[in-house]
């Protein structure tokens, strides 16, 4: 599960989960652009809005990945656990939840989970005797993925080209993975119906489209209207140089469904969790205060016929 956004910049000062031998060299990626000279953690990037095209956006966020997986993990792990599947910051677990069917109806069904991150979600997957297969665009999520352990594929990969054959999967799911981040999200979703199996099911959360026009912060400050819900300029950090580092990409609610419906899917579900009582943490601009007046997650439940 990647994280919701506009997240922010981040650091990567704490000590890392995954420690790497001393002679190891950093992992770059020469088509990155965000692996510049000039990026590191002393240059703050710059948050705007502006145009990102596909291209850009997949590097931008690859790199972003990498360079805060082991960050992100740090601060979210105890949050996710190792084999829950939780659909958003609000807390709602698949066991609940029951999105992509009951529990005992998982065991041999194949599964593919995209924007992965560290497979929590695979692993629960996996546990209820499915089939499971993560998928993520960052490497070093994988890594993560990899040190807490599972007998299912791990497979880096660009959700926007799936490497898998037509009809592969009964199921797919995704917790703020990939939709949220990419300039086309009708690739993704095309792809995905491509490796379902007819009626196959397709359950995704982002974050809630509402949120785009508040500030992405947690208490009192939060809770006024700062920009035009329809204004659709994706969010942008971005170096001295100009180039991103982070893309995230706003789509309406009405964006989001006929993006699904164009796409050969039928969307039977739209769920906006509401903050438990139980839950007093704080995720970025997610809270008990924001979360109790508007929401903060959207998870559509599609169907391909």
């Amino acid at each position: 599960m990647t994280p919701p956004g506009p997240v922010g910049p981040k650091s990567t000062t704490r000590e890392p989960i995954i420690q790497e031998p001393e002679s190891a060299e950093p992992a770059t990626d020469a088509g990155d652009a965000t692996e510049a000279p000039g990026v590191g953690e002393a240059d703050e990037p710059e948050a705007t809005r502006r145009d990102a095209g596909v291209t850009e956006s997949a590097r931008a966020n690859r790199g972003w990945w990498d360079r805060n997986a082991d960050e992100y993990q740090i601060e979210h792990g105890t949050f996710l656990g190792d084999d829950r599947f939780v659909w958003g910051p609000e807390g709602l677990d698949e066991v609940e939840a029951k999105l992509l069917g009951p529990p005992e109806e998982l065991k041999g069904r194949d599964v593919l989970e995209i924007g992965a991150g560290a497979a929590q979600c695979a692993r629960w997957l996996a546990a209820q005797g499915a089939r499971p297969v993560a998928l993520d665009l960052s490497h070093r999520q994988l890594q993560h993925a990899l040190r807490i352990g599972g007998s299912f594929p791990l497979v880096c990969a660009d959700a926007s080209a799936l490497p898998f054959a037509d009809a592969s999967f009964d199921l797919a799911c995704s917790a703020y993975g990939a939709l949220p981040f990419v300039a086309d999200p009708g690739l993704v979703l095309r792809e995905v119906r491509r490796v379902l199996r007819p009626g196959g099911r397709f359950v995704f959360s982002v974050t809630h489209p509402i949120r785009w026009a508040f500030p992405d912060e947690p208490g009192p400050e939060g809770l006024t209207v700062s920009g035009s819900y329809f204004d659709r300029t994706p969010y942008v950090e971005q170096d001295e140089q100009g180039r991103a580092v982070y893309v995230e990409h706003h789509r309406t609610l009405g964006d989001r469904v006929r993006d699904i419906v164009a796409s050969g899917f039928r969307l039977v579900d739209l769920v906006e969790p509401e903050w438990p009582a139980w839950n007093t943490s704080e995720w970025g601009g997610w809270s008990p205060l924001r979360g109790n007046l508007i929401p903060g997650t959207a998870i559509f439940v599609c169907e391909r016929d």
